[in-house]
């Protein structure tokens, strides 16, 4: 399960070594843990990473085919943590540590930066593949975040991209080596930590608002 730690100003949120698909009970964790990183005023900046070969591998396909029942309230409370981070009032990165996919990958996308391990792990959104349609909201927050050219590529395709091919296109904005992905992702927001909260969130708020809309809006 997702564990916080604080190396003033920067919060990291390790999401854990296996594959960290979206239970309810991840999801659940994913928010209690940003509420720590954004209760009180001190500066403050997140990370979030996972270990092994995988960031995120997006929807728990497992417990969805157990609890069919509860697909729409799944999918909905997975879109409030894409609009939540997407919004969140405090500079955030996403150091790619491995496979970040589907709706992982749209996690990522969430976060104002992203930093990719430069040699192993793809970056990919199957849902061309695996026909699995984009919400609304889904492909509003990728559009969002992307140039046209860059969305059509990676949303009409299934291509997994490397993490050369994945700056290039504009999907990650720099590539590390595994031993500094983590330092140079905090690197990327330290900086920015002081930001006042109600000023960033209401940037954030007003930058997104199409994608946040779409994505507050019930599939």
């Amino acid at each position: 399960m997702p564990e916080l730690k604080h190396q003033d100003p920067v919060y990291v949120l390790d999401f854990g070594d296996d594959e960290n698909r979206f239970s309810p009970e991840w999801l659940q964790s994913v928010h209690s843990a940003l509420d720590t990183v954004t209760a009180g005023s001190a500066p403050a900046a997140l990370v979030t990473v996972g270990g092994g070969k995988f960031y995120s591998n997006g929807l728990d396909l497992e417990w969805l085919m157990a609890h069919g029942d509860q697909a729409g309230q799944y999918v909905t409370e997975v879109q409030e943590l894409f609009a939540r981070v997407l919004t969140l009032p405090v500079p955030t990165v996403a150091a790619l540590n491995g496979h970040a996919f589907g709706a992982g990958a749209m996690l990522a996308m969430a976060h104002d930066f992203r930093v990719m391990r430069e040699d192993r792990g793809y970056f990919c959104f199957p849902e061309a593949d695996i026909n699995i349609p984009f919400t609304p909201g889904m492909a509003a927050l990728i559009q969002g975040k992307v140039p046209p050219a860059a969305a059509v590529a990676s949303m009409t395709t299934g291509r997994r991209f490397g993490a050369p091919d994945a700056r290039e296109l504009g999907l990650v904005d720099a590539v590390a080596a595994e031993s500094k992905l983590l330092d140079q992702a905090s690197d990327v927001v330290r900086g920015l930590a002081g930001k006042d909260r109600g000023t960033l969130g209401a940037i954030k708020s007003t930058m997104y608002a199409t994608a946040v809309t779409a994505l507050r809006t019930t599939p």
